[in-house]
């Protein structure tokens, strides 16, 4: 745990080191503000409540946390410092780990700055401060999968710009998984199970009730084990890539 934390340390002490955090945070704060007040219709709805404001953020996600992921692996494999990271004594593990979660909590500090709308919520009405919670937690999870996506699609890729597009398309796919769209696709030639099996691999079916208030261990679950799961396959990638 020791060398996760170093390796953590390190690499979000790096984000704040470049201009990366600053144009990142800037940018998601612009985004999120714009499409809670003038595409969410904030203030036209009458109601003290921040779901305009979750219901952009898959949306907001899949375009913003690749290109925040797409340099986690990418880079370190063009640049050649990859190896060097890997003769230091630390496990795949737990560099996989310690990469991750410093993206992570860098995705939650730009979520946390959202508060102010939380403060205007408060100040314009009485909403319900648990359900908002809920939201910033379901959000928070929902970031963590597109990050674990992002990051094992940036270790096949030595280039950031295919990292970027792979993992935007990958993430989409987990997002429309549950609309028409996309089921209508298998509807003709596939027995009904499949199809709520797809579904329910949707992002937007998980994040809908938990922005709601309604924290089911069935969505936590979900985006835990999806989290787990991109990270393993993260891992088993750069071994087969540091076998080449």
């Amino acid at each position: 745990m020791s060398r996760i934390g170093v390796i953590f340390k390190r690499e979000l002490i790096g984000y704040f080191a470049t201009p990366i955090a600053a144009v990142f945070i800037v940018i998601f704060l612009m985004l999120a503000g714009a499409f809670t007040f003038y595409l969410g219709d904030f203030f036209a709805r009458g109601q003290a409540d921040l779901l305009p404001f979750f219901n952009f953020h898959p949306w907001l996600y899949l375009v913003l946390i690749p290109a925040l992921a797409m340099r986690l692996w990418a880079e370190e494999r063009r640049g050649g410092t990859i190896e060097l990271l890997f003769t230091l004594p630390v496990t795949l593990w737990e560099a996989v780990v310690g990469k991750f979660l410093a993206a992570w909590c860098f995705t939650g500090i730009a979520l946390a700055l959202t508060f102010p709308l939380w403060v205007t919520v408060n100040v314009l009405g009485e909403p319900d401060n648990g359900v908002i919670l809920a939201g910033y937690i379901g959000s928070f999870l929902m970031a963590g999968g597109f990050m674990a996506i992002g990051s094992c699609v940036s270790a096949m890729t030595k280039n950031q710009v295919i990292a970027f597009v792979v993992s935007v398309v990958v993430g989409l796919g987990f997002v429309l998984s549950g609309f028409p769209l996309v089921l209508d696709f298998f509807s003709g030639w596939t027995p009904q199970f499949f199809l709520d099996l797809i579904s329910s691999f949707s992002f937007l079916t998980h994040f809908h009730d938990v922005s709601r208030g309604v924290i089911d261990l069935r969505d936590v679950v979900y985006f835990l084990s999806l989290i787990v799961f991109w990270l393993f396959a993260t891992a088993l990638i750069l071994e087969w890539k540091k076998a080449e």
